[in-house]
């Protein structure tokens, strides 16, 4: 194994935490995941212990794996003669969880990716937790390592309903007041639940059913660049003139 600062961590991280950790390097980026039990133990213990010291919390989000390596778009088939690209019924939106493709390789649905800074040994790790029930995802807070984590549980709260359990006031933070379900959700539909108007003789905003259909948001065909052909054909002029 080559010497380098991802590796050097890596072996740290075997070293103290053994089978708590299944560790990843990708991109010379060290990817840990843990359960839900132990990320409380394992997050202060990187915190505090210093052949880590992960002081700062860079960032905190959820994942929706529902549809996870699934795609509208159709890239091994098409030509440069064109034609469509999009595949109706495989993406955000089109299927419910129990209705997935059966190739799917994510066995859960939620989790929670955490982005951690070393500055004393310049240092980043990423870790991932899975949540272990996908009709109701929960993992605990981070807030108690990290009061900064505030802010972004809630944001992954209010955008993938993850439940951060022990935080300390875990409402909603971008989406309006009574908003219906988690719009990163992939089977959050795409053309929303309801459109708002406003009514001129209620003299207030008020919320219908959308009245759009859901469409393949992809081009349909290929087309040459224009600029690009251009440009080619203003280089073999001045080749020819020269």
């Amino acid at each position: 194994m080559t010497d380098t600062p991802s590796n050097s961590l890596v072996e740290r991280l075997s070293a103290r935490f053994g089978g708590t950790l299944t560790i990843s390097i990708a991109r010379n980026e060290v990817t840990a995941e843990l359960s839900a039990a132990d990320l409380i133990a394992v997050t202060t213990a990187l915190r505090d212990e210093a052949p880590f010291r992960f002081s700062e919390m860079i960032d905190l989000c959820g994942v929706d794996y529902l549809g996870y390596g699934q795609t509208e778009w159709d890239t091994e088939t098409v030509s440069g003669t064109g034609f469509s690209r999009g595949v109706e019924g495989e993406a955000m939106g089109r299927f419910t969880w129990a209705d997935r493709p059966r190739d799917v390789t994510q066995p859960r649905r939620f989790a929670a990716v955490v982005h951690l800074l070393s500055i004393e040994h310049n240092q980043r790790i990423r870790l991932r937790v899975f949540c272990e029930d996908d009709s109701l995802p929960v993992v605990p807070s981070l807030t108690t390592v990290w009061p900064g984590a505030n802010w972004f549980e809630r944001e992954a709260f209010d955008l993938y309903g993850i439940i951060f359990e022990g935080h300390p006031d875990l409402r909603r933070i971008l989406t309006d007041y009574g908003f219906v379900g988690h719009p990163f959700r992939k089977d959050f539909p795409l053309i929303g639940n309801v459109e708002v108007r406003y009514d001129p003789e209620q003299k207030r905003v008020v919320y219908e059913p959308v009245s759009i259909e859901p469409r393949v948001l992809v081009p349909r065909v290929i087309r040459d660049n224009a600029d690009l052909m251009q440009a080619k054909a203003e280089a073999a002029d001045n080749w020819r003139e020269n």
